[in-house]
């Protein structure tokens, strides 16, 4: 069976259209359940998820909502893990909307005893800020978004691919940490889509951009040699000038973002969205 663990915190507006789209998944081989951990909300998240259940009952799958007072994804990933009880499990964004054939196909791509780690293939939807749209275009190109199942907003893995690592620890990236648990031959992207929303704006960018490279920063100083396993292709000066021509409004867009990242430092926590 497939559990899908779904961490959820301040996600109102977004939880809704997450499950109708995971419930509307083709059949899913051997049974699903999706296990949604509301973590720290201040609006109606466990409300709105808690309302979907006469849905997931229709379209039978298991259906579970913790409500957390607490909020950290980390911690909420690991009350999925302990409430969920399919062999295989896939972590998905609250802001994430699958397509109908994601759920069967990771399945698909999960088979078999070896370890295995695999994402369907993403799809960023229009944004509303020219800045965004720019920015996103850019990003789709660089080699770690071209780079097999690199795994935002959605990834999953067999059983022997989840014992590769323990309890998920309490840092920035815990979907860079898990995807490094495997070496880039262990990892499968099915053709399936699903669509991720980029965060609108100039200063939101900034932020999560910033949080993004300290959770990098901060995998490579507590598990050191881990970055090793990224398999992605570099980017040289002659790449890089080859995205610049193509897409100069997006490099300049690109640029301007990653220089306002290292003119400021900060922390915190942020979404992506």
């Amino acid at each position: 069976m497939l559990s899908v663990i779904i961490p959820a915190s301040n996600e109102e507006a977004y939880i809704g259209p997450c499950l109708t789209a995971l419930l509307a998944s083709r059949p899913v081989p051997g049974g699903a359940e999706a296990v949604v951990v509301a973590n720290g909300c201040r609006d109606a998240t466990a409300a709105r998820a808690m309302a979907m259940a006469g849905a997931a009952r229709a379209a039978g799958w298991g259906f579970r909502v913790l409500d957390l007072a607490e909020g950290g994804k980390p911690m909420a990933l690991n009350a999925g893990d302990a409430a969920a009880s399919g062999d295989l499990r896939a972590y998905l964004d609250a802001d994430v909307i699958v397509s109908p054939g994601v759920m069967a196909g990771l399945v698909g791509a999960l088979a078999g005893e070896a370890p295995l780690y695999a994402s369907a293939t993403a799809r960023i939807p229009p944004a509303k800020s020219a800045v965004t749209r720019a920015y996103a275009r850019f990003w789709q190109r660089l080699p770690f978004a071209r780079s097999v199942a690199p795994g935002y907003g959605l990834f999953a893995v067999n059983r022997a691919g989840r014992e590769r690592w323990g309890a998920f620890p309490a840092i920035i990236s815990d979907d860079t940490f898990v995807r490094l648990q495997f070496l880039p031959q262990e990892r499968v992207q099915t053709p399936d889509l699903y669509d991720w929303p980029m965060i609108e704006g100039f200063a939101a960018l900034t932020r999560v951009r910033r949080r993004q490279d300290a959770g990098v920063a901060e995998i490579d100083r507590l598990h050191p040699g881990l970055l090793a396993r990224e398999g992605k292709a570099p980017l040289g000066k002659g790449a890089l000038l080859g995205l610049a021509l193509a897409d100069p409004p997006g490099f300049a867009t690109y640029a301007a973002v990653s220089l306002a990242v290292r003119l400021k430092r900060g922390s915190g926590w942020t979404r992506g969205r």
